[in-house]
């Protein structure tokens, strides 16, 4: 993977947002550095599958830390790793607010995403502890989150787009697409749909637009 700055001057820039705006301990920022190798793979990896051309620079895969959407998904995966590696819930707790603080979004070290998924603008947007396929992608004010405690399954390649909400017990086939402003709750999608409206008044339009 290309980097628009070498690796030393990325941990650089995280460890001083971290002092900037909480603290930092020496032994912290090591750990961090110790862990950066596998957090570098794991971006690279869901890097390397997002269509977006910004991602990729002559021919390779490419982060640049002052693209906020790639420093989001880079900040998620160091949250998620340190949370992993060590149960550090202290240290998790102030990336993923670095994170919250920069980039305006949700996304806590917790919730389990997977490998590959992709954001646009997710300005607004809150991703709850659902069960996510490969390729999920949101846009700005999305939402995924419980209903009575119960928290959504979603399939591979689902789109959120702009202001779409999926609450609930609500389980969602392959190759969907929420349209923007539509709020499914406590409901089955089928595979290969595009979704428009509210629960409980949802329609459905079949599509073939796979992955």
């Amino acid at each position: 993977m290309k980097y628009e700055i070498d690796i030393e001057k990325i941990v650089s820039l995280v460890t001083k947002q971290l002092n900037n705006l909480f603290y930092i301990e020496e032994s912290e920022s090591n750990f961090i550095q110790s862990q950066m190798d596998k957090v570098l793979s794991r971006t690279e990896y869901c890097f390397a599958n997002n269509p977006n051309k910004y991602y990729q620079k002559d021919g390779d895969t490419y982060f640049n830390p002052f693209h906020s959407g790639q420093y989001s998904i880079f900040l998620y995966y160091l949250s998620n790793t340190i949370f992993q590696e060590r149960n550090n819930n202290t240290l998790s707790d102030r990336i993923y607010y670095l994170n919250k603080a920069l980039n305006a979004f949700d996304l806590y070290y917790e919730i389990k995403l997977p490998d590959i998924f992709m954001l646009d603008h997710p300005v607004g947007s809150v991703m709850g502890r659902a069960v996510y396929g490969n390729y999920f992608s949101f846009s700005q004010n999305c939402t995924v989150g419980n209903n009575k405690g119960v928290f959504p399954k979603i399939g591979e390649n689902v789109k959120m787009l702009s202001n779409s909400k999926i609450i609930g017990a609500s389980n969602i086939g392959n190759n969907v697409i929420l349209s923007a402003n539509s709020y499914v709750k406590d409901e089955d999608i089928p595979n290969n749909t595009i979704v428009f409206g509210s629960s409980p008044n949802l329609i459905l339009k079949t599509h073939s637009n796979k992955k």
